[in-house]
């Protein structure tokens, strides 16, 4: 009797320590990736009314972008994410990626806030100007 209370036991603290990893793993950001791109307005879509499912909690987007997106080692990934607008041509975004949940978070960045791995993909702007660089 006792044994079997102990094997019980056991396997109640192996289902909760595996609830406590995935917990960590898939939803406190632990594994987040920065992926770093260039908004190229010619690569958007609108979702009509459907919209794009935005697993942050948002809500559905109206527009849709897959853009070449690079990782601060400067590996390269298409991403795809739903905005609720249309962004401004050129300009710089870091994009928080969960995996399993897409992109989390966007935000617009300068130009030389780019890790260096990643500046080498983009030409410098001029006079304010955001310029694309054939990769």
């Amino acid at each position: 009797m006792k044994k079997t209370w102990f094997i019980w036991l056991g396997a109640a603290a192996v289902i909760l320590a595996g609830a406590i990893l995935c917990y960590t793993v898939f939803f406190t950001g632990m594994r987040d990736t920065a992926y770093y791109t260039q908004v190229d307005n010619t690569r958007i879509s609108r979702a009509g009314g459907q919209g794009v499912i935005d697993l942050s909690g948002s809500g559905g987007m109206d527009f849709s972008y897959t853009l070449p997106s690079y990782r601060e080692d400067g590996g390269q990934e298409d991403i795809t994410f739903g905005v609720p607008r249309e962004l401004r041509e050129g300009a710089f975004l870091c994009l928080t990626v969960r995996p399993g949940r897409g992109v989390m978070t966007w935000a617009e960045v300068q130009y030389d806030e780019l890790p260096p791995a990643v500046r080498a993909h983009y030409a410098a702007p001029e006079d304010g100007q955001e310029a694309l660089r054939d990769p």
